[in-house]
């Protein structure tokens, strides 16, 4: 019972793996390592992310006729920050691609590849007997390959359970429909290119005047 349960487990994780997507599980993981080991790049992006913000919340708020000098300051300050914040961000993609690297191997020796062990090692074991004649004479399939004449093996069991948990999931997904997905054109994105609008009172070129 213990050997049919934990196989049942390792394919679930499998699958809640593939459900979940690696992508989003990789991203979780490496904001979660640098918040553990206090990456001084991840103090120095969000340090620098918060005074960019508080200060082009005050540039905002500066005019550009009456206080120009003030507003110039506070621009540049903007400017100068936006470009740190993209070089930051180049040296975190940089250090995040030899992390996707250890991180998609750990996650295929925890899932695909402890399946593999677990069916190979236990390869001539029975999950559990069937009743004898349920299936008749197209019974001994259900021991492939090594297992005794009459159970069920551990290969035949893990696509079992695939199988089973894939049906499980088209039912859920027909009864209450796919989830929503946020539209980018409703959701504003936290990139720098949104940082660096030009607020709205950047002053305005003079009209050319137009020769007589």
């Amino acid at each position: 019972m213990s050997l049919l349960i934990t196989i049942f487990l390792l394919v679930f994780i499998g699958q809640l793996v593939t459900w979940i997507g690696k992508a989003v599980l990789l991203d979780f993981t490496y904001d979660a390592y640098l918040r553990v080991t206090r990456s001084p790049l991840a103090a120095r992006q969000r340090t620098l992310k918060t005074d960019i913000l508080m200060t082009k919340a005050e540039l905002m708020k500066t005019s550009a006729q009456d206080q120009f000098a003030k507003w110039a300051k506070l621009r540049r300050s903007v400017d100068k920050g936006l470009a740190e914040l993209e070089k930051l961000n180049g040296q975190i993609a940089s250090t995040k691609s030899g992390f996707s690297m250890k991180f998609n191997t750990v996650l295929w020796l925890l899932t695909t590849g402890l399946q593999f062990a677990v069916g190979w090692w236990y390869r001539k074991q029975a999950v559990f007997y069937l009743p004898e004649g349920w299936f008749g004479p197209l019974g001994w399939w259900l021991s492939l390959p090594f297992a005794p004449a009459g159970s069920v093996s551990v290969g035949v069991w893990q696509m079992t359970c695939r199988r089973v948990i894939v049906m499980g999931e088209k039912v859920v997904k027909d009864l209450y429909g796919p989830f929503p997905v946020p539209s980018s054109n409703s959701t504003e994105k936290a990139a720098p290119s949104g940082l660096a609008s030009t607020p709205q009172n950047t002053p305005k070129k003079a009209p050319e005047k137009k020769e007589l």
